[in-house]
């Protein structure tokens, strides 16, 4: 069963353009090297762009898991961890109801 998650976080002011490089070379290796990560989107708040939100959709756990464990996610982390402000990334996941696609 696929897996849907949302992941918020907030970031200081002087971190918001070393996050987005960060994000924009992330994403990519997901697309590449992730075949069990059915979707990934990453956005960023128009009317606070200290603030971020990525969705993803995992084909199963053993996708999320792989996703989770990843070297990518660690560098990704690295970047982005000491930009953080308010407190840490809330990851919620979500069952879907219904689509359009």
């Amino acid at each position: 069963m696929a897996i849907y998650t949302i992941a918020r976080y907030k970031v200081r002011p002087a971190g918001v353009e070393k996050v987005k490089r960060a994000i924009q070379e992330f994403v990519p290796y997901v697309k590449e090297k992730e075949p069990g990560t059915l979707m990934y989107l990453a956005w960023q708040q128009q009317d606070d762009p200290t603030r971020f939100v990525h969705f993803f959709i995992f084909e199963d756990e053993a996708a999320h898991q792989a996703h989770s464990g990843s070297e990518a996610v660690k560098r990704f982390e690295a970047a982005y961890g000491p930009e953080l402000d308010g407190g840490g990334v809330v990851f919620t996941d979500y069952n879907l109801i219904a689509t359009n696609l």
